[in-house]
């Protein structure tokens, strides 16, 4: 039975013609990963990496075995338990889908784009396609979660359709007016995506003159260079300004010739899926109107005095006990909400804390969070809750600290509110603030009252409306963070974070129905994603789709879609239903250097960024960004997720970038991206230098002033940083790249190929030297393209793509040789004898290793020339020359040691030990091992000290210490696996022989 899948948009499959329930969300992604890299293996490293990015729990492999079971029984449910799959085959220490053009949409799309560049005929090109572009029915893998989505697989794909629709324009201008209208369907599409692609956005402008839109043409072409310069802050390029040209000649067949060199000019700025999980709820704290505050403030006719009083100070002394018998308890709590979705672990907490139980007075300081996260929706659900255990009534305020309107409710008139709805008279109400806090205490006492202070400023905005006795419960929320009341009044500090995928779908299910999201439950996916799990975003959204009942899901998915990187779909009606203005209500009151610091944050490239990288944007000292950092901690417009790193929600992310561009100039922002981009290319290069100092690598120049360098005491803390960063740092790449700094990405690129290879990030690899290489080809750089056709060699050789890996490498080898760079042009002979080797084609690797060496020699590099030979020796070894392996390897090891090149000692007394096990020389290459071992651990290379554990191990084996070798191989799997290593299978499948053959069974792979 025929089995189809499409990526193409939304996941799907059906077998026959049956659709296919494709499991739950890891599930799906992980296939949706498998189908964006087709008939490609891919390492259980990486799918781990792609479904839980930097934190995946212990048993993220067993997790994706059983995934990889499920489906295989999914589409071949009479496959028998050990049998073969058809589709889902094992390869390369993970998986492989296997899939053709009939079984798959991309490949078909492949397919047909193929032919169209086949053909001359223009017509026939631009039908071939039209036809592939109408596969696409949305972005790559669309509801898959969007923390998946923002993997490079799927990047690598969305830009294929791009690429299709840009050659479709070009065809289509060579042919009648017919086949341009229906592409110019699909290109407007793009190009309102892509504001910033200029290459896009000049065939946009040709087509639309093509077919007689020329004056929308000039105005997309204005339109366009207004966004250049207001983005950007450049001019036009040469590709735009000829489109116009054309326009206004009335010339519009395409012409290469003003296309500038790839990678020259392409800025499509775009922020990433917002990806947090916690619980939640719908609204928040600054509606205004929310309480009956104002009413029972202004309850008199009399003008307030400054000590808040309505008469003289000499007003009749007012017995609590006795007035409290007499009125009825006050019942002030906002109504019950309709709908409340998720906090259950939020409320479980709170549920500890009542009076009675624990302290006497409890403060829960921070139902706190940013704006628009739920802090007033959790605080009024919860009061609801436990009202009935508060028999003497319930007290509610909005403090109105951060209101639209700028008028924050004082103590005073808080205090008078509530001495008011206690039943004290007018005219017994004391003159000022002191003795009016000490009434209403007096009033409390012996009382059990519930009370929540919501929207509070800060703690002095509160500190007079505490009770001082047992018994009373007091909630406050505030966006800020309440540090006075946590340490002077021991209150309970909850900081609530944004909605899970699934709380977030429950929030658009209770306010749309259930139907309405099952009718289409990728568009509410898309639609919850792109709110990032904010209720503020999600009631906005919601209260749309229900004042439109007839809008399908999916047109509000594409709309929010269109408007990424901009709160434009997130405006309400009223400022409280705002989320631009939620947001202006906390910013404004920041100081300026922390405004400045809040709206440069928007820039960095990555999730997260550290303190340094912070300070590189600002161009201030470490010790001066750290105040601007605390008050926006505070203020939860940022979130320090762990000691000196900090974060922020993407639609505050948003709202900052809208800031910075309307209140910093281009060069403003240009100057801060480029401190950052070099603060990641020095600091990369510096950890760089820790963890090999021996190894040859670029020489920098300074960076900009006011850049801030991370330095590193040791291995272990460079190791620690290029891994804390590793998102970042790719991230960087490819912006920098896209803003116009290619120097900085190409460079950045070549600083981190040795970690991404030692870390086994294959994929990320090619993606990032893919884009350094596009970026010095832009730049006319020989040298950065040198060093980036070496790595995409190398790269596409641990990928095993052969002839790619040989095309790059060749590319390499003539690009050193042209600016006379011997030392490059040996590493790439190296990387050539290794590829090589890893074939079987031994004589053709000591070829190329006999070229390394004399390129070394000539360039002065004795460490090359060193590593050469241990290179050699390790050849040796694989042909079976153990003897003459000894020698090579015993010259390495004398020359490191001289030179002091730990790595290569280190690696030569590996080789050492690698040639005694093969000659059954088993102590003497434990001893070799040992040395080895000792080396790695010092300069902290946790994969080759893996390595030389599982060598450690093989010879344990060979000598019949079985045990012995279990725990080797057993120290090197947890090591391999804490990286997520493809290498960590088959160790794994050694230690299972290990353990069988000690307890005296049959190993598997003898």
């Amino acid at each position: 039975m025929h089995t189809r899948f499409t990526v193409l948009g939304p996941l799907r499959a059906w077998r026959g013609e049956v659709e296919l329930e494709l499991g739950p969300p890891k599930q799906r992604a992980l296939l949706a990963f498998l189908l964006a890299q087709p008939n490609h293996p891919v390492g259980t490293h990486e799918i781990v990496d792609a479904l839980w990015r930097q934190n995946p729990p212990d048993s993220a492999v067993n997790v994706v075995h059983r995934h990889i079971g499920a489906l295989r029984r999914l589409f071949e449910p009479d496959m028998p338990s050990r049998g073969t799959s058809r589709w889902l085959v094992r390869a390369s220490g993970g998986y492989r889908l296997d899939a053709d053009p009939e079984s798959l949409d991309l490949l078909r799309f492949r397919h047909l784009r193929e032919r169209a560049s086949g053909t001359e005929e223009p017509a026939e090109a631009t039908e071939l396609l039209v036809e592939a572009l109408t596969l696409w029915r949305g972005p790559t893998a669309s509801g898959i979660p969007p923390e998946v989505r923002a993997h490079p697989a799927f990047g690598a794909v969305d830009g294929e359709h791009l690429a299709a629709v840009k050659h479709a324009a070009e065809r289509a201008l060579e042919t009648g007016r017919e086949p341009r209208a229906r592409v110019l369907v699909t290109l407007r599409q793009a190009a309102a995506l892509h504001m910033l692609d200029e290459a896009l956005q000049a065939r946009l402008i040709l087509m639309l003159a093509a077919t007689g839109h020329q004056a929308e043409a000039l105005e997309v072409y204005r339109t366009v260079c207004a966004r250049l310069a207001d983005d950007l802050g450049v001019q036009p390029g040469p590709e735009l300004q000829a489109a116009q040209r054309r326009v206004l000649a009335q010339t519009y067949v395409w012409d290469d010739s003003a296309a500038p060199a790839e990678g020259t000019r392409f800025a499509d700025p775009a922020i990433a899926d917002a990806r947090t999980e916690s619980a939640g709820t719908g609204r928040d704290s600054e509606s205004a109107g929310r309480g009956r505050d104002s009413e029972s403030a202004g309850r008199g006719q009399e003008s307030e005095t400054a000590g808040g009083g309505r008469e003289s100070a000499t007003a009749e002394p007012f017995d609590p006990d006795h007035r409290m018998s007499l009125v009825v308890p006050p019942a002030q709590l906002p109504a019950k909400l309709p709908s409340f979705t998720g906090r259950l672990d939020e409320l479980a907490r709170f549920r500890g804390l009542l009076p009675g139980n624990s302290a006497p007075t409890v403060v829960i300081s921070a139902i706190g969070g940013m704006a628009g996260v739920g802090k007033t929706a959790l605080a009024v659900h919860w009061a609801h809750q436990v009202a009935d255990r508060f028999p003497d009534g319930q007290l509610y305020v909005d403090l109105r600290g951060f209101h639209p309107s700028g008028t924050v409710m004082s103590p005073a008139e808080a205090i008078r509110s509530f001495l008011d709805a206690l039943g004290v008279p007018a005219q017994r109400v004391p003159a000022g603030l002191d003795a009016q806090a000490a009434l209403y205490r007096s009033l409390l006492a012996r009382r059990r009252v519930l009370i929540v202070l919501d929207n509070a400023r800060d703690t002095e905005h509160v500190r007079a409306l505490l009770p001082g006795a047992p018994g009373c419960l007091v909630v406050v929320t505030s966006r800020h963070q309440l540090y006075g009341l946590v340490a002077a009044e021991g209150a309970y500090s909850l900081t609530l974070d944004v909605l899970g995928e699934d709380d977030a779908l429950r929030f658009l299910s209770d306010r749309l129905g259930p139907d309405r999201i099952a009718r289409d439950p990728d568009a509410a996916r898309a639609i919850a994603a792109a709110c990032g799990g904010l209720p503020l975003a999600l009631a906005v959204v919601s209260a749309r789709a229900a004042i439109n009942p007839a809008f399908p899901l999916s047109g509000i998915a594409e709309e929010l879609a269109e408007s990424e990187g901009s709160l434009h779909a997130f405006s309400g009606e009223a400022p409280a239903a705002d989320a631009r203005s939620a947001f202006s209500w906390s910013y404004r009151l920041l100081s300026p250097e922390a405004a400045r610091v809040f709206r440069l944050l928007a820039l960095h490239p990555g999730a997260d960024c550290s303190v340094a990288a912070a300070a590189s944007l600002a161009g201030l000292r470490r010790a001066e960004i750290r105040p601007p950092l605390a008050e926006l901690s505070r203020a939860h417009l940022v979130s320090e997720t762990e000691p000196g790193r900090f974060t922020c929600h993407e639609l505050l992310r948003a709202y900052g970038s809208e800031l910075g561009r309307s209140l910093d100039t281009p060069p403003e922002r240009r100057a801060a991206r480029r401190r950052m981009f070099d603060h990641y290319l020095h600091s990369a290069h510096a950890a760089d230098a820790v963890l090999a100092p021996s190894r040859e690598r670029l020489t920098l120049g300074p960076p900009v002033a006011g850049t801030v360098v991370s330095e590193f005491a040791d291995q272990a803390r460079a190791a620690e940083w290029l891994e804390t960063n590793r998102s970042v740092l790719l991230a960087a790449v490819e912006q920098s790249a896209r803003r116009g700094f290619g120097e900085q990405s190409w460079q950045l690129a070549a600083g981190i190929e040795l970690y991404l290879d030692r870390s086994g990030r294959r994929q990320e690899q090619f993606v990032a030297q893919t884009t350094a290489a596009r970026a010095a080809q832009g730049l006319g750089d020989v040298r950065g393209q040198a060093h980036a056709h070496r790595a995409l060699g190398f790269a596409n050789g641990r990928l095993e793509r052969w002839v790619d890996a040989a095309g790059h490498l060749a590319r390499a080898l003539d690009l050193f040789a042209y600016v006379g760079d011997r030392a490059g042009q040996g590493r790439v002979h190296r990387y050539s004898a290794f590829l090589a080797n890893a074939r079987g084609r031994h004589e053709e690797a000591l070829e190329h290793y006999a070229q390394a060496g004399l390129l070394y020699r000539e360039a002065g590099r004795r460490s090359g020339q060193a590593s050469v030979a241990n290179e050699v020796g390790w050849t040796h070894i694989l042909t079976g020359r153990y003897r003459e392996a000894l020698e090579e390897c015993g010259r390495a090891l004398a020359v490191h040691q001289e030179i002091g090149d730990r790595n290569g000692e280190a690696a030569a007394w590996d080789s050492l030990g690698y040639a005694h096990h093969h000659l059954h020389e088993h102590d003497r290459a434990l001893t070799c091992y040992e040395h080895a071992l000792e080396l790695y651990r010092a300069i902290r290379d946790r994969y080759l000290e893996a390595d030389t554990l599982v060598h450690i191990g093989d010879t344990r084996y060979a000598a019949g210490e079985f045990e012995r070798a279990a725990d080797a191989r057993r120290q090197a799997l947890d090591i391999l696996d804490g990286l997520g290593h493809p290498d960590a299978e088959a160790v794994r499948g050694k230690l299972k022989d290990a353990v069988a053959a000690g307890a005296g069974e049959q190993p598997a792979h003898p």
